[in-house]
């Protein structure tokens, strides 16, 4: 359970981060509460999570959906460069992440 709990904070981090963008600079509403909101409900999963699993594991793997995550709706979404080196970096974070999941026990 605990890595559901870590994955679905780590997509919370995707959206937090997005609306942080939305909200630019805490200067809108609307963005700069749904930013608040997820992120609270984020950081409360991550830590839910880590009851049971590695401090160094549930960390970097939260940090890992939030930033190949927030790469692709950066370009998916709000039309930034996807360049061969920019793919190239999100796909060793996600080599990264898959290493630390399978050397992690539970």
């Amino acid at each position: 359970m605990a890595w559901i709990y870590l994955v679905i904070a780590g997509i919370f981090e995707v959206v937090w981060a997005f609306y942080m963008k939305q909200s630019e600079g805490f200067s809108k509403l609307v963005p700069t509460v749904i930013t608040f909101v997820t992120m609270a409900i984020s950081f409360g999963l991550l830590s839910i999570s880590m009851r049971s699993l590695p401090l160094g594991t549930a960390y970097t793997i939260w940090t890992g959906i939030g930033a190949v995550g927030a790469f692709i709706v950066g370009v998916l979404v709000l039309g930034e460069q996807a360049n061969a080196m920019r793919i190239v970096a999100a796909a060793l974070i996600v080599i990264g992440l898959t290493m630390m999941k399978l050397s992690t026990p539970a």
